[in-house]
C-alpha cells in the first residue's frame, strides 16, 4: 500500500516534468482535431511484416495486395497468393476449392468474398469446406478482404477466396 501511495504522490511531479520537456525536433500534430490520441501513437495496421499479405484496395475487376494490383479472382492461403479461376458465384465448385484438401496446416476459416453483394453458398460447397475442418464465412468481397487482413494480422491461420468486387451475380 505504501508503494502505491508513493507512486501516486509522484504522479503530479512526473506530469509537470513531461509538460516542460519539449521535443528537440518540432513535429506536426498527428491530427488537427486533437493534440493527442492513442490511435495516432499506436498503429498496428501499418506495422505489418513484409512477408504478410495485406489487402490495400479493390476495384471492380481486382485487388491491390502489398502494393501490387491483381486482376481477377484471388485465392489466399496464409501468406500465399494465387490467381483463382472462378469469375462469378456460379463458377465456384468443389473442384475450384479442392486445394484445401492438400493445404497444411488447415486454415481455421475460409472467407469467401462473393463480389459486390452477399450471395448464398451451395450447401454442397458448405459441406465440403466443413469436411476439410474449416469454417466458412461468405460475405461481400470488400468486407472479406478486410476480415482477412484482421485475422491474418492476429496471426491466425486463415484463407480467402475472393471474387472481384464488380461481380454481382
Amino acid at each position: 500500500m505504501a508503494v502505491r501511495q508513493r507512486a501516486v504522490a509522484t504522479l503530479p511531479t512526473l506530469m509537470r516534468a513531461l509538460r516542460k520537456e519539449s521535443p528537440s525536433i518540432p513535429q506536426r500534430l498527428p491530427s488537427l482535431r486533437r493534440g493527442f490520441s492513442l490511435y495516432d501513437q499506436v498503429n498496428l495496421i501499418d506495422n505489418v511484416p513484409e512477408d504478410q499479405l495485406r489487402f490495400q484496395g479493390y476495384t471492380d475487376s481486382g485487388f491491390t495486395v502489398n502494393g501490387v494490383e491483381y486482376e481477377g479472382s484471388l485465392l489466399c492461403v496464409g501468406n500465399l497468393l494465387l490467381s483463382w479461376t472462378p469469375k462469378k458465384m456460379s463458377d465456384i465448385t468443389i473442384d475450384s476449392l479442392s486445394i484445401f484438401q492438400a493445404v497444411r496446416p488447415i486454415p481455421e476459416i475460409l472467407i469467401l468474398g462473393t463480389g459486390r453483394y452477399i450471395q448464398p453458398v451451395d450447401p454442397e460447397i458448405r459441406k465440403f469446406i466443413r469436411s476439410t475442418g474449416m469454417k466458412l464465412e461468405a460475405i461481400d468481397s470488400r468486407n472479406a478482404s478486410s476480415t482477412y487482413n484482421i485475422l491474418n494480422e492476429e496471426g491466425r491461420i486463415v484463407a480467402a477466396a475472393l471474387l472481384p468486387y464488380g461481380v454481382s451475380s
